[in-house]
């Protein structure tokens, strides 16, 4: 199946309702499905009734105001377009930050359906791919999560116009933009969670900027409600890995090998902030950062070889299974300097990947 692609120019309430009025009733279904199992305690620890949902969702919204209040504007006009309240945005594009101030709000104990082992992702050196590396993973998520998966290219006025991998009722999840800028994440589960900004606007946020080392400001700057990994890379093959939790962040960067990043902490400070992980999804994650680590290891890296790792299907190409039902919803492969964005929708190992661009035509 191809990738749906929603062309997005004008102002932040034009992107907005543009985005609401194609997706809906997607968003309205994902909003209620995301709401629902906040409510069971699956994702939280603790039942509750949806009006406590939204209060902790209306909780965070100054913070997403103070820190990009135009971002701010283009997710309510596309709640407004789809029918839905600006807490209720909050939850369908925020989820996995949420959750950890839901956490943190309620007390709530951490099920171990709800421990997240999704996404592999890597930064390549230029040096390994004829003078122009590669940011590249996979999108994992709930399994139901798949069949909302977008591709936004978006020209908002006086930015530079990006293209972004996201699902809809969400205003951003991996992306590069016209400069070759790319951002991309995985998730991680902190123990410190708190009403603040939720990373879709954390990625926007960065796209906005013109080098890797203005993203990384913008980054470490952040509130964050909850814990992610983020990477980004420049044109000049510039790259970094934040590991961003909610009460400290850990900064990486990209040198003479690639960085690969699952999604269990590898520093020192991060790990001391991390919940324990199942035993079963730390294995999962520590296999898939060591096959992508091996497949990385030698040899000229190019983007045949980055779609065919998304493949792998010993550990990294994620199929869903009980309890977890994690799936790889899609993938992305980008490269910077030539501005050459990939992109496949569901499983990488079933489907075809789309080539796009943000050079010159």
């Amino acid at each position: 199946m191809s990738i749906r692609v929603l062309d997005l120019k004008g102002t932040p309430e034009q992107i907005g309702r543009a985005h609401g009025r194609a997706y809906g009733d997607d968003i309205r279904r994902y909003c209620d499905e995301r709401i629902h199992l906040v409510m069971s305690g699956l994702w939280s620890g603790n039942r509750l009734t949806r009006p406590d949902v939204l209060a902790i969702a209306e909780s965070c919204l100054p913070h997403h105001e103070s820190f990009a209040d135009d971002l701010t504007t283009e997710m309510i006009a596309v709640g407004e377009a789809a029918r839905l309240t600006p807490a209720e945005m909050v939850i369908v594009g925020g989820f996995t930050d949420f959750v950890d101030a839901v956490r943190a709000s309620t007390g709530g104990d951490l099920p171990p359906e709800v421990i997240e082992d999704d996404c592999t992702a890597f930064l390549t050196p230029n040096h390994r791919s004829r003078g122009s590396g590669f940011f590249g993973q996979t999108w994992d998520m709930h399994d139901t999560a798949t069949q909302f998966v977008v591709l936004a290219d978006i020209a908002a006025d006086h930015k530079p116009r990006s293209m972004v991998f996201t699902t809809t009722g969400c205003i951003g999840q991996i992306g590069m933009n016209e400069l070759g800028l790319s951002v991309g994440i995985n998730n991680l589960t902190g123990a410190h969670g708190r009403p603040g900004v939720t990373w879709p606007f954390v990625v926007r946020k960065a796209l906005e900027q013109t080098s890797a080392e203005a993203a990384k400001d913008v980054i470490l700057a952040a509130p964050v409600a909850g814990a992610h990994n983020f990477l980004i890379m420049d044109a000049d093959g510039v790259g970094y890995n934040i590991e961003a939790m909610a009460s400290r962040s850990s900064v990486t960067k990209l040198e003479e090998d690639p960085i690969v990043h699952t999604n269990h902490a590898l520093d020192p400070d991060s790990i001391a902030v991390q919940i324990p992980r199942p035993a079963q999804l730390q294995e999962s994650s520590e296999q898939r950062l060591a096959t992508a680590r091996a497949l990385l290891a030698e040899g000229e890296i190019t983007e045949e070889m980055l779609m065919a790792l998304t493949r792998e299907e010993g550990s990294i190409c994620q199929v869903a299974y009980d309890p977890y039902r994690v799936e790889s919803c899609g993938a992305t492969i980008m490269r910077p300097a030539t501005k050459d964005f990939w992109a496949v929708w569901g499983l990488p190992s079933e489907n075809e990947y789309e080539h796009f661009t943000l050079g010159a035509t």
